[in-house]
């Protein structure tokens, strides 16, 4: 039975998982890495510790798998996206901690690049907005700020890459610098017409073009690993690629139209748009969903910055509850959220919000407002941010969907997911593979090793879904809405005291 060994490289944690050839999981493993704040608005990763994370996952999975190892015949890669590392290109490693997609360093950047009116050269030739969410405007503030730093890049002793060159390079042993297309769109530097580097945005940037990683395609072969001496044998690296994408591929949201929703730390929404490129708005992102034999996907996609975040931050900031999973009791615990709505702006709102450089906003507290409200609201604002995506993502295409696919950790909370469903007024069906970026990862891997000769081989490979319908009285989503669009609004004006 030939196996993939596939690593999910995310914002909180790095996760191994094997899989056989009709995508099911045989084993997983998985270790959180720290979060690193060293100023407001800063976060940052030890790389380091990244790297030595996916060699224990691995080793936790070799060691428990040691008689079925001799049938692992790849090893595919899915990783956070917008998250860079600036490393030796002899040793691999890092001349600093990463710097990840929620850091908000490069917005006066942007803000600057926006006023010399960039903001259109952008956008036509990345199909992204000029947002400190992505890589560029940090890169940029990196270099000047630190002198080392951009020396190191200028002589070429330096790469500045995403996490999967970083990775890949460790993999290899430094014998192949290289990134995937997906990652590469993601840093306001790439070409997703030309699907190459960009000089003039390099410039602009202040990246030297020989300080970037070689771009292959996702189902390209990147080396051969032994994972740093855990795999007994090389084996190839095949199916890299940026983990919201891996995720669309998972769901086989292969045709236009077809809508998936990833809930992680944040939620990546996106909608295949097919293999001609999308006109849009500033405000919706065109994404590079994969190319395959020199042959680009395009997706449309929104962002929400905070989902599991949010919840995460009424764990760990507030102590309203003890873990994750609790969320979805207190909540249900109250016939609604009593007028409270929770504005998770901490990293900014994306579009279509106006409120990109605000903070966070708990409005329309009372007396009566407990804990029970207040987790609630969290909830249900990544569900008033879905809505608001989707319905920004279907203008732009001009097609509602019909359902939204959803994977990611927080799909397991029941009371978040029929909430969706509810204010979209789309069904919601949850895959039953939690790791679907690791999946997306192997199939993609699978294509690369001949395993499937197209995409479409994938759609009879076997899956469960739940599906959540909606069930919510039509007033009461307008009622509700009406108030979370009230909400947002002063914190947009920054007027959040009832």
């Amino acid at each position: 039975m030939p196996l993939i060994l596939s690593i999910d490289q995310s914002t909180s944690a790095t996760k191994a998982v094997l899989f056989d050839d009709q995508g099911r999981a045989i084993d997983r493993a998985a270790r959180d890495h720290a979060q690193h704040c060293p100023a407001p608005g800063c976060i940052e990763h030890d790389a380091d510790e990244i790297w030595a994370n996916v060699q224990a996952v691995v080793a936790t999975l070799t060691t428990r798998n040691a008689a079925i190892l001799p049938e692992v015949a790849g090893v595919s890669l899915a990783n956070q996206r917008e998250t860079f590392v600036v490393f030796d290109r002899a040793t691999g490693r890092p001349l600093r901690r990463a710097i990840v997609w929620q850091d908000r360093r490069g917005d006066d950047i942007c803000r600057l690049l926006a006023e010399q009116g960039r903001g259109d050269l952008v956008h036509r030739r990345t199909g992204l907005s000029l947002d400190g969410y992505f890589s560029g405007s940090k890169i940029r503030r990196l270099l000047d700020d630190e002198p080392e730093v951009r020396d190191a890049l200028a002589r070429g002793r330096a790469v500045v890459g995403t996490i999967d060159a970083y990775l890949v390079h460790r993999l290899t042993g430094g014998r192949v610098c290289a990134s995937d297309s997906t990652n590469a769109s993601r840093t306001l530097l790439f070409d997703i017409d030309r699907l190459t580097w960009d000089a003039e945005l390099c410039e602009l940037f202040g990246v030297p073009l020989a300080a970037l990683p070689e771009v292959r395609e996702s189902a390209a072969t990147f080396g051969e690993t032994t994972v740093g001496g855990v795999l007994p044998r090389p084996v190839p690296i095949v199916g890299v690629i940026g983990d919201s994408q891996a995720s669309l591929f998972a769901q086989r949201c292969f045709a236009p139209g077809s809508v998936k929703a990833t809930f992680g730390t944040g939620t990546s929404i996106l909608f295949n748009a097919g293999h001609e490129r999308p006109t849009t708005a500033d405000a919706a992102a065109t994404a590079l969903a994969w190319v395959i034999g020199g042959r680009p996907t395009y997706a449309l996609e929104g962002m929400i910055n905070s989902s599991a975040a949010t919840i995460a931050w009424l764990r760990d900031r507030l102590g309203l509850i003890a873990d994750a999973a609790e969320s979805e009791a207190i909540a249900a615990s109250v016939p609604d959220n009593g007028g409270v709505y929770l504005v998770p702006a901490f990293a900014g709102l994306s579009p279509p919000y106006a409120a990109v450089y605000t903070g966070a906003a708990i409005v329309g507290l009372s007396s009566h407002s407990g804990r029970e409200q207040v987790v609630r609201a969290g909830l249900e604002a990544i569900g008033y941010q879905v809505r608001d995506v989707l319905a920004m993502l279907a203008a732009q295409a001009r097609v509602v969907p019909a359902a939204v696919c959803a994977d990611g950790g927080p799909t397991r909370n029941a009371f978040l997911m029929q909430f969706v469903a509810d204010v979209t007024g789309v069904e919601i069906a949850v895959t039953d593979v939690p790791e679907s970026s690791a999946l997306g990862a192997a199939m993609m891997g699978m294509l690369g090793l001949g395993w499937q000769p197209a995409p479409d081989g994938f759609l009879q490979l076997p899956r469960t879904v739940t599906t959540f319908r909606p069930r919510m009285p039509a007033a009461e989503v307008q009622r509700l809405v009406r108030g979370w669009r009230d909400a947002v609004r002063r914190v947009e004006l920054g007027v959040t005291v009832s």
